[in-house]
């Protein structure tokens, strides 16, 4: 099994994929912690924790290996990597809970777009991954439930655990052998982080901003539609929020954002007085802390 798991830490490396080792049979990091360390070795200058300390270096890989069955972790942000996941429901959970897949393809559909075909994996519970390259230049953290139920994201301060791995429930297997596709646009414009802008923003041309913005319409109407109870008008008021600054550069009409996020909310099953109210307060708080975008 060692020879098994070093086999598919090193094919991870060949991938530009930064691995390092957890706990065999369990998807916790098996290096040191900081209360711990020894301050030697890699850590003499300081304590370095399992995302500086992965690594694409065979020989250290080899070394890492060579002795215990090491389950293999890979480091999303110093890969380059966003990755999706996809989670099963808890044993807890009712039967009519959707997993992620469910939930993600749902989310696809409702965006008018494929289910992306990416390198995949099916975790030991059940679920998937699916890998994709990050944007250049652009610097995405983990999230959870941002794009609805059961899915998560790992990018910078995440991990993942590797093909070839295994724990007490299960295997991780490779279910598409396909190289990861770049993140699609529509996801990343509801991961992207949302922060007022700061002064003017230069863009490089008006039709680009507007591609960007009617998939970001399209995306974070679809996250609306697929919202479950308890969560629903939040989501309204966070797509709002988002929505509302390509309003105030003038990328999409307030009328055309207020009529996709009233039919979305109200599908979501908010009532039309509340979807009115929710949408029209994240709108105008976007727009008042979006200034008027120049042009390049």
């Amino acid at each position: 099994m060692s020879t098994h798991l070093l086999t598919a830490a090193l094919d991870a490396a060949e991938r530009g994929w930064h691995v390092f080792p957890l706990r065999p049979a369990d998807k916790r990091p098996a290096l040191h912690g900081e209360s711990v360390c020894p301050l030697i070795g890699d850590c003499a200058g300081g304590h370095r924790k399992w995302e500086d300390r992965a690594t694409i270096d065979p020989d250290r890989i080899r070394r890492a290996w060579a002795d215990r069955p090491f389950n293999i972790g890979i480091a999303t942000g110093p890969s380059g990597l966003v990755v999706v996941d996809l989670d099963m429901p808890k044993q807890k959970s009712s039967t009519g809970t959707p997993g992620g897949v469910t939930t993600f393809g749902a989310l696809c559909e409702r965006a008018g777009q494929a289910v992306p075909t990416t390198y995949r994996t099916r975790t030991a519970s059940g679920g998937h991954h699916l890998y994709f390259t990050a944007p250049p230049g652009v610097r995405l953290a983990n999230s959870a439930g941002r794009l609805g139920k059961l899915i998560d994201t790992r990018a910078h301060g995440g991990y993942v655990v590797a093909a070839g791995s295994f724990t007490a429930t299960g295997p991780y297997t490779v279910t598409d052998p396909a190289p990861p596709v770049p993140l699609p646009d529509w996801l990343y414009s509801l991961l992207a982080p949302r922060q007022p802008a700061r002064g003017l923003v230069a863009v490089p041309s008006s039709s680009k901003a507007s591609r960007y913005a009617a998939a970001a319409l399209r995306a974070e109407t679809a996250t609306v539609r697929a919202s479950q109870v308890g969560e629903r008008d939040w989501t309204l008021l966070s797509a709002a929020r988002a929505l509302g600054r390509f309003i105030a550069w003038g990328d999409l009409p307030r009328s055309v954002v207020e009529e996709a996020l009233q039919e979305a909310g109200e599908s979501a099953g908010l009532s039309s007085r509340q979807c009115r109210s929710t949408v029209r307060s994240g709108l105008n708080w976007s727009i008042a802390r979006n200034p008027q975008r120049r042009t390049a």
